[in-house]
């Protein structure tokens, strides 16, 4: 008998427990609960996959199709808060009851199909796009490319922001194993895009063995900063004059830019004007991405949980401007490069506030703390019992003239959210 539930909630609490594991690569069980369900989207799909900016990539794709007046479909994840924010129509996340009904449509399809709470997730995604009439939708790859539940669905565009070292354990331990699992996404005879300054020679060989019309940055489209403004270029000219993204850091302007292509190579299908690209550089809202919290002290919220991430949050820290003294509350998953993302921000921060996280993956503050002294980082080290105690001794500890850096995982960053609003 299959299950069944009025709340979302509990559905979700289903899904945890329901597939022995996590995470379990590969695509025929999925493909198979897909064509019991009969999902053939007849509208574009654009994939996104990346070590780190797919989601800042897809943020800014959904404005600038919204803005352009077209119904658009956004599947992202993890969620910070709430599920609801892995999909959302139109820029809104679904309603409890729209996801509730949605799930119940895999759980009818998939018979005795065992599905991860992702893969689950997907399918159910799709099943509300296609109710919805989308005009277009917007997929982030969860974990890699090539095996990851949403290349189940042949992409018409898709775009590999970054490789970097993360997953190791599933992707491989070189830029060059990563790289060939993201460019699984890419589709024989159809645009692709890689905005990675250095392209494995693997995502590009796998490129031109399928056929796949690569196109990367740097060579085939990119940017060109100029101080107030910034100009885009690619095989059909140029877009000068446009706005830097709303979301903040200096990598923005890659992720902007094969945005940008994207919208270019499906523009006779779905046609985008300037004014709504510039509208939607400017409208495009995600957070934990160098979110600048509104007051003082100034907050930064940034999910960076890997040495690519890092390096650009670093970078970011000492562009903002002067602050007499940052806090840092910080927690990490234990699997994570703990050890290399503490060496590129050690010397931004003066204080260190550690907490647990609730889970079983999350490394202890002791361990953090460990890394920290091994680092010879120069701030100092505080212990809390949850993240909710960690923002709350750091703001105390502040000045008006002082920042707090809240960084290190999702987790991390939506606990200060939550904390934030209680």
């Amino acid at each position: 008998m299959s299950f069944d539930a009025p709340t979302l909630d509990a559905w979700l609490a289903h899904l945890e427990q329901l597939h022995p594991n996590a995470i379990d690569m590969g695509l025929e069980r999925v493909a198979r609960v897909r064509d019991a369900m009969g999902l053939r989207p007849d509208f574009p799909l654009i994939v996104v996959g990346g070590t780190n900016g797919k989601g800042s990539t897809c943020t800014m794709l959904s404005a600038i199709y919204r803005a352009a007046g077209f119904k658009v479909g956004t599947y992202t994840s993890p969620h910070m808060l709430r599920y609801n924010e892995r999909v959302a129509i139109d820029l809104v996340p679904a309603a409890d009851e729209q996801i509730v009904a949605a799930l119940r449509a895999v759980e009818a399809a998939r018979a005795d199909v065992s599905l991860t709470y992702f893969e689950f997730g997907t399918l159910a995604a799709m099943r509300q796009f296609i109710d919805a009439g989308v005009e277009v939708a917007i997929l982030e790859v969860g974990l890699g490319g090539r095996l990851d539940a949403v290349n189940v669905f042949d992409a018409d565009v898709s775009a590999v922001v970054t490789v970097d070292l993360d997953h190791q354990s599933y992707l491989g331990d070189t830029r060059e194993l990563i790289g060939l699992e993201k460019a699984g996404i890419f589709r024989a005879g159809r645009p692709a895009f890689c905005a990675d300054a250095e392209p494995p020679a693997s995502l590009l060989a796998h490129a031109r063995q399928i056929g796949a019309d690569l196109q990367c940055i740097g060579t085939d489209f990119g940017f060109r900063n100029e101080t107030t403004q910034w100009r885009w270029w690619g095989r059909d000219g140029q877009k000068p004059g446009l706005p830097f993204p709303a979301l903040r850091g200096t990598y923005q302007l890659a992720n902007a830019s094969v945005a940008i292509a994207m919208v270019q190579a499906l523009h006779e299908r779905l046609p985008v004007g300037i004014g709504a690209i510039k509208r939607g550089l400017l409208e495009a809202e995600l957070a934990g991405r160098y979110q600048v919290l509104p007051g003082r002290p100034s907050v930064v919220l940034d999910v960076a949980h890997n040495p690519h991430a890092a390096r650009g949050f670093a970078a970011n820290l000492l562009n903002q401007g002067y602050f007499e003294t940052t806090h840092a509350v910080f927690a990490m998953m234990a699997d994570k490069d703990i050890a290399g993302v503490v060496e590129l921000v050690k010397d931004r921060i003066d204080h260190w506030h550690l907490a647990p996280l609730d889970m079983a993956r999350a490394a202890s503050p002791e361990a953090l703390a460990e890394l920290i002294v091994a680092a010879q980082a120069r701030g100092r080290i505080h212990f809390h019992p949850d993240i909710a105690s960690a923002y709350g001794a750091a703001l105390r500890a502040c000045g008006e003239n002082d920042r707090i850096a809240a960084f290190g995982s999702t987790y991390t960053v939506a606990a200060v959210l939550a904390a934030r609003a209680r």
